[in-house]
Protein backbone atom coordinates (compact mmCIF):
# COMPACT_ATOMS: atom_id res chain seq x y z
CA UNK A 1 0.00 0.00 0.00
CA UNK A 2 2.44 2.38 0.83
CA UNK A 3 4.69 1.58 -2.17
CA UNK A 4 1.69 2.53 -4.52
CA UNK A 5 0.91 5.84 -2.46
CA UNK A 6 4.95 6.78 -2.96
CA UNK A 7 4.89 5.16 -6.70
CA UNK A 8 2.10 7.62 -7.55
CA UNK A 9 3.92 10.28 -5.42
CA UNK A 10 6.85 10.19 -7.56
CA UNK A 11 5.20 9.62 -11.13
CA UNK A 12 2.58 12.16 -10.85
CA UNK A 13 5.29 14.70 -9.65
CA UNK A 14 7.60 13.19 -12.35
CA UNK A 15 5.00 14.07 -14.86
CA UNK A 16 4.15 17.41 -13.51
CA UNK A 17 8.24 18.53 -13.88
CA UNK A 18 7.98 17.20 -17.45
CA UNK A 19 5.36 18.78 -18.11
CA UNK A 20 7.44 22.07 -16.34
CA UNK A 21 10.13 21.83 -18.54
CA UNK A 22 8.08 22.24 -22.01
CA UNK A 23 5.95 24.69 -20.63
CA UNK A 24 8.24 27.38 -18.79
CA UNK A 25 8.78 30.38 -20.45
CA UNK A 26 12.26 31.38 -18.78
CA UNK A 27 14.90 28.37 -20.02
CA UNK A 28 16.76 28.50 -16.28
CA UNK A 29 13.10 27.40 -14.82
CA UNK A 30 13.27 24.53 -17.36
CA UNK A 31 16.43 23.12 -16.34
CA UNK A 32 15.13 23.12 -12.63
CA UNK A 33 11.82 21.64 -13.28
CA UNK A 34 14.30 18.93 -15.65
CA UNK A 35 16.51 18.56 -11.95
CA UNK A 36 13.36 17.95 -10.07
CA UNK A 37 12.01 15.82 -12.62
CA UNK A 38 15.26 13.57 -12.17
CA UNK A 39 14.99 13.49 -8.88
CA UNK A 40 11.79 11.82 -9.03
CA UNK A 41 12.73 9.56 -11.43
CA UNK A 42 15.18 8.39 -9.14
CA UNK A 43 12.59 7.90 -6.26
CA UNK A 44 11.12 5.44 -8.88
CA UNK A 45 14.09 3.38 -9.17
CA UNK A 46 14.36 3.05 -5.41
CA UNK A 47 11.13 1.64 -5.28
CA UNK A 48 12.10 -0.91 -7.64
CA UNK A 49 15.07 -2.18 -5.68
CA UNK A 50 17.39 -0.65 -8.42
CA UNK A 51 19.02 1.81 -6.09
CA UNK A 52 22.55 2.12 -8.56
CA UNK A 53 20.43 3.09 -10.92
CA UNK A 54 19.27 5.60 -9.09
CA UNK A 55 22.22 7.01 -7.53
CA UNK A 56 23.71 7.41 -10.85
CA UNK A 57 20.61 9.50 -12.20
CA UNK A 58 21.22 11.78 -9.39
CA UNK A 59 24.98 12.11 -9.46
CA UNK A 60 25.62 11.82 -12.94
CA UNK A 61 22.67 13.35 -14.48
CA UNK A 62 21.89 16.27 -11.88
CA UNK A 63 25.20 16.32 -10.17
CA UNK A 64 26.81 16.82 -13.55
CA UNK A 65 24.81 17.25 -17.06
CA UNK A 66 22.15 19.31 -15.33
CA UNK A 67 25.46 21.99 -14.18
CA UNK A 68 26.77 21.55 -18.20
CA UNK A 69 23.14 22.48 -19.37
CA UNK A 70 23.21 25.46 -16.82
CA UNK A 71 26.62 26.71 -18.45
CA UNK A 72 25.44 26.36 -21.88
CA UNK A 73 22.47 28.22 -21.19
CA UNK A 74 24.14 30.88 -19.29
CA UNK A 75 26.67 31.05 -21.75
CA UNK A 76 24.46 31.07 -24.24
CA UNK A 77 22.39 34.50 -23.48
CA UNK A 78 19.57 33.42 -25.58
CA UNK A 79 17.65 36.42 -26.62
CA UNK A 80 14.07 35.49 -26.13
CA UNK A 81 12.39 38.41 -28.13
CA UNK A 82 13.87 37.05 -31.36
CA UNK A 83 12.73 33.68 -30.55
CA UNK A 84 9.28 35.07 -30.18
CA UNK A 85 9.10 36.67 -33.65
CA UNK A 86 9.63 33.53 -35.95
CA UNK A 87 6.55 31.71 -34.31
CA UNK A 88 3.76 32.42 -35.75
CA UNK A 89 5.83 30.73 -39.06
CA UNK A 90 6.61 27.83 -37.90
CA UNK A 91 3.10 27.16 -35.88
CA UNK A 92 1.37 25.35 -38.77
CA UNK A 93 4.02 22.66 -39.21
CA UNK A 94 4.81 22.38 -35.62
CA UNK A 95 0.87 21.32 -35.37
CA UNK A 96 0.97 18.98 -37.99
CA UNK A 97 3.88 16.91 -36.00
CA UNK A 98 2.02 17.37 -32.87
CA UNK A 99 -1.11 15.93 -34.27
CA UNK A 100 0.88 13.18 -36.08
CA UNK A 101 2.72 12.15 -32.18
CA UNK A 102 -0.47 12.41 -30.74
CA UNK A 103 -2.14 9.75 -33.19
CA UNK A 104 0.64 7.74 -32.69
CA UNK A 105 0.18 7.92 -28.76
CA UNK A 106 -3.31 6.95 -29.11
CA UNK A 107 -2.98 4.39 -31.74
CA UNK A 108 0.03 2.64 -29.34
CA UNK A 109 -1.96 2.81 -26.21
CA UNK A 110 -5.11 1.30 -27.78
CA UNK A 111 -3.13 -0.99 -29.59
CA UNK A 112 -4.04 -3.96 -26.96
CA UNK A 113 0.05 -4.71 -26.76
CA UNK A 114 -0.01 -2.59 -23.22
CA UNK A 115 -3.40 -4.98 -22.17
CA UNK A 116 -2.79 -8.36 -19.55
CA UNK A 117 -4.85 -10.05 -17.60
CA UNK A 118 -3.14 -9.13 -14.51
CA UNK A 119 -1.16 -5.94 -13.27
CA UNK A 120 2.22 -6.79 -13.44
CA UNK A 121 3.85 -6.48 -10.18
CA UNK A 122 6.97 -5.42 -9.15
CA UNK A 123 9.08 -8.35 -7.90
CA UNK A 124 11.49 -7.81 -4.92
CA UNK A 125 14.38 -9.89 -5.66
CA UNK A 126 16.91 -10.99 -2.47
CA UNK A 127 20.18 -9.88 -1.03
CA UNK A 128 21.72 -12.45 -3.15
CA UNK A 129 21.62 -10.34 -6.67
CA UNK A 130 23.73 -7.60 -6.87
CA UNK A 131 22.37 -4.49 -9.01
CA UNK A 132 25.67 -3.18 -9.91
CA UNK A 133 26.94 -6.55 -11.63
CA UNK A 134 23.26 -7.43 -13.61
CA UNK A 135 23.24 -3.90 -15.28
CA UNK A 136 27.00 -4.33 -16.21
CA UNK A 137 26.24 -7.60 -17.83
CA UNK A 138 23.13 -6.59 -19.98
CA UNK A 139 25.03 -3.50 -20.94
CA UNK A 140 28.04 -5.01 -22.14
CA UNK A 141 26.48 -7.32 -23.66
CA UNK A 142 23.16 -7.45 -24.75
CA UNK A 143 23.00 -3.52 -25.50
CA UNK A 144 26.78 -3.03 -26.13
CA UNK A 145 26.33 -1.63 -29.51
CA UNK A 146 23.51 1.15 -28.41
CA UNK A 147 26.08 1.87 -25.07
CA UNK A 148 28.58 2.78 -27.88
CA UNK A 149 26.45 4.84 -29.80
CA UNK A 150 25.21 6.98 -27.11
CA UNK A 151 28.57 7.55 -26.06
CA UNK A 152 29.40 8.94 -29.10
CA UNK A 153 26.41 10.81 -29.41
CA UNK A 154 27.17 12.32 -25.84
CA UNK A 155 30.91 12.97 -27.45
CA UNK A 156 29.28 15.21 -30.43
CA UNK A 157 26.66 17.10 -28.36
CA UNK A 158 29.72 18.42 -25.59
CA UNK A 159 31.75 19.10 -28.88
CA UNK A 160 28.81 20.92 -30.53
CA UNK A 161 28.23 22.95 -26.93
CA UNK A 162 31.71 24.00 -27.00
CA UNK A 163 31.79 25.36 -30.52
CA UNK A 164 28.09 27.25 -29.98
CA UNK A 165 29.68 29.03 -26.70
CA UNK A 166 33.08 29.55 -28.29
CA UNK A 167 33.50 33.17 -29.22
CA UNK A 168 36.26 35.33 -30.38
CA UNK A 169 36.27 39.00 -28.50
CA UNK A 170 37.21 41.96 -29.97
CA UNK A 171 38.31 43.49 -26.36
CA UNK A 172 40.48 40.33 -25.33
CA UNK A 173 44.25 39.96 -25.97
CA UNK A 174 45.36 36.73 -27.50
CA UNK A 175 48.97 35.46 -27.48
CA UNK A 176 50.78 35.15 -30.36
CA UNK A 177 53.24 31.94 -29.91
CA UNK A 178 55.28 32.43 -32.71
CA UNK A 179 56.36 36.28 -32.42
CA UNK A 180 57.13 35.25 -28.69
CA UNK A 181 59.73 32.65 -30.00
CA UNK A 182 61.46 34.76 -32.59
CA UNK A 183 62.01 38.07 -30.51
CA UNK A 184 64.96 39.35 -30.25
CA UNK A 185 66.87 41.49 -27.23
CA UNK A 186 67.47 44.15 -29.30
CA UNK A 187 63.18 44.21 -29.44
CA UNK A 188 62.76 43.85 -26.31
CA UNK A 189 65.48 45.55 -24.23
CA UNK A 190 66.22 49.37 -24.30
CA UNK A 191 69.56 51.16 -23.19
CA UNK A 192 68.59 54.30 -21.08
CA UNK A 193 71.34 57.02 -20.46
CA UNK A 194 71.38 58.05 -16.68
Amino acid sequence: MLETVFFYLFGGLAVLAGMGVVLAHNTMHSVMFLIFCFFNAAGLFFLLDAEFIGIILILIYVGAVMVLFMFVIMMLDVNRAKLREGFLQYLPMGGIIAVILLVELIASASSGVFVSDEMVQAVHLGQEVNNTVEIGKELYTKYLLGFEVAAIILLVALVGAIVLTLRERKDAKYQNISAQVNTRKEDRLRKVKM
